[in-house]
């Protein structure tokens, strides 16, 4: 067997991977009653040596409900008719999924608003203020 890489520091074991052929429903003929094409991948995220913290804890919140309590990601495939490409989709879809993890996120950089933009919002407020103020009624005495 040999290594899934996921990145260039990042690969691995396909041994680490268990695959399960179970009886799927949909299109198959005849053959949807005899024949076990759909594929049940399991992946033991919790317990992979391959895979470094930050990266478990990102694929654990991507996966969902498809990660187990006991931290294994379960990827079902059944759209085709023949074992193997349900077995190619699956291994595809678990790739996409862990190089989607090992993606750092990028952290937000706090801005400020620029000072004319400061400025326009406190002039703005001004003169929302004068309009308001010509709304009042005018009591006797309050004339300038």
């Amino acid at each position: 067997m040999g290594l899934i890489k996921i990145t260039n520091q990042i690969a691995v074991d396909e041994a680490e991977l268990e695959e399960k052929f179970v009886r799927s429903s949909g299109p198959g003929g005849q053959n949807v009653n005899k024949v076990s094409t759909a594929v049940q991948l399991r992946f033991d995220v919790e317990n992979s040596p391959s895979l470094p913290g930050a990266v478990k804890v990102r694929l654990k919140a991507l996966a969902g409900s498809r990660m187990t309590d006991e931290g294994v990601l379960v990827i079902d495939a059944r759209n085709h008719r023949t074992q193997s490409q349900n077995r190619k989709e699956a291994r595809d879809r678990l790739l996409e999924l862990l190089q989607e993890a090992a993606e750092e996120p990028t952290p937000r950089k706090k801005t400020q608003p620029s000072k004319r933009v400061k400025e326009k919002r406190l002039e703005e407020k001004r003169h929302r203020s004068r309009i308001k103020q010509t709304r009042r009624s005018v009591k006797p005495g309050d004339e300038e």
